[in-house]
């Protein structure tokens, strides 16, 4: 008999989850990482201490306060990085307890260390003190993570030339800095760093930012940046980066050159398989370090799952967690649903941005017939009250069975608002759902409403003319 049924290498949201799914099926189950790195990257220099980084900016800047009080306002003018991590460290650190509790609680062995595969059932987990323990499982699922890629011919200092990791351990708020890549992770530091008065120049290659996205949220959250003294260098690319003592300067191939206190890359992101031996389990990644699955999360070898952002799109800690879900079921025949189509995406730029469903685009170019209802912050007495005269609920309507084709919104409370939407759709809803549902008074939700009422006198005003 092998030492366990499951065992799981990384300890992130989709390799929790796995390992826990699996131990309340009643299975003996274990995880593999190092003591220092439990709850994985997304714990430790991802999700949670990059998210809560924004809200300590929130705070201290007072930047969601200042329609109220006044473009100076500031909970307090000189906010160094103490300030900013002391919030951070403090988060980490009782997330952490709560994942070695729940580990705990639900009988997952923590095997301190680093995994790799002697064979596809067994893996040896090499400790602090670089001794190896060779440990066998039935099933195996791999869920490293990722680190950011840097590019070779750029010289990393993690003090002025930065990546997505180093940057939380920034020495000091830069005066000003560059931030080469315009896609999710580059947008969220820069609305953070433009909202603490750095200095911010986007540079990106792309004629545009998070593409995926609606083009009016997209050119709303493009404002609001500008408004912060964010400069845009679309249709850019970075010939060289140099480092001097008095700071950096980054050469564009277009023979710009802007001055910077730092830069930080952020290029995409690589998987970490390289030091799994992935090839001893009959596996292989990649030139990304993606390890490739099916519709069920195995690999090319059946009892080998991998799950979360080691598989690459979409790579998100949500959808990791119903990853490692679904594949410790489907390893132990429990029946399992498997993820839904319809996945919300949240970005934590400041405002910021969630939606779910298609975008006009999308749509526009499927020659799929939708209406427009929408709802502004500023029309709404919650809007007033939290001072948010930016934000907007948009939602995308069929006219023929008015069912909902997708919700857009910016501002305040976007990544929680969604989720009304999310569901509504979910359940095969209508928009006829949203008008007569009676919301809290004031909300934000009741910009639901506001956008339901919008779209439907749009349709009847429709249908009219047309009898």
């Amino acid at each position: 008999m092998r030492d366990y049924d499951i065992l799981v290498i990384g300890s992130g949201p989709g390799g929790q989850k796995a390992a826990i799914a699996a131990a309340k099926l009643g299975r003996r189950a274990a995880v593999v990482d190092r003591a220092d790195s439990l709850g994985g990257v997304s714990l430790h220099t991802g999700t949670i201490p990059s998210k809560t980084l924004r809200e300590a900016v929130l705070y201290l800047t007072g930047i969601n306060q200042r329609d109220m009080y006044g473009q100076s306002y500031r909970l307090k003018d000189d906010i160094t990085i103490g300030d900013l991590t002391s919030r951070t460290e403090h988060v980490v650190g009782r997330e952490v307890d709560v994942i070695r509790s729940q580990l705990s609680r639900n009988r997952v062995a923590h095997l301190p260390g680093t995994g790799r595969f002697l064979d596809e059932h067994t893996v040896a987990v090499r400790d602090a003190s670089g001794q190896d323990r060779a440990v066998t499982a039935d099933f195996v699922v791999i869920a490293t993570g990722t680190r950011p890629a840097r590019p070779a011919s750029v010289e990393f200092d993690d003090r002025t030339v930065l990546d997505s990791d180093s940057v939380l351990r920034m020495e000091r708020v830069p005066r000003s800095m560059v931030i080469v890549g315009a896609g999710v992770i580059g947008m969220e530091y820069a609305s953070m760093f433009a909202a603490l008065g750095s200095k911010v120049t986007v540079v990106e290659q792309r004629e545009g930012m998070l593409g995926f996205c609606d083009a009016e949220v997209v050119e709303a959250l493009r404002y609001h940046l500008r408004d912060l003294a964010v400069t845009f260098r679309f249709g850019e690319t970075v010939a060289a980066v140099e480092r001097h003592e008095r700071g950096t300067l980054t050469v564009l191939a277009s023979g710009k050159k802007i001055a910077a206190d730092a830069v930080m890359y952020s290029a995409g992101r690589q998987g970490l398989t390289e030091g799994l031996d992935l090839e001893k389990a009959g596996l292989s990644a990649d030139g990304r370090g993606r390890i490739a699955v099916d519709a069920d999360y195995r690999t090319a070898v059946p009892h080998i799952y991998a799950v979360g952002d080691v598989i690459g799109f979409p790579a998100l800690a949500a959808t990791s967690m119903e990853q490692g879900r679904t594949a410790a079921y489907h390893a132990f025949g429990e029946p399992v649903h498997g993820l839904q189509d319809l996945q919300p995406i949240g970005i934590y730029t400041i405002p910021e941005i969630s939606f779910v469903g298609r975008t006009e685009d999308e749509l526009t170019d499927a020659l799929v017939p939708f209406e427009v209802g929408v709802s502004r912050y500023r029309e709404l007495a919650r809007g007033q009250i939290i001072g948010d005269a930016h934000g907007m609920l948009k939602l995308l309507v069929s006219p023929g069975d008015r069912k909902l084709l997708g919700v857009h919104c910016f501002g305040t409370g976007a990544t929680e608002l969604i989720h009304i939407g999310h569901a509504v759709m979910g359940c095969g809803g209508t928009v006829d759902y949203l008008v007569d549902a009676v919301f809290n008074y004031p909300t934000l939700a009741e910009s639901y409403k506001v956008a339901a009422l919008d779209v439907t006198n749009k349709i009847r005003q429709i249908d009219r003319l047309g009898d």
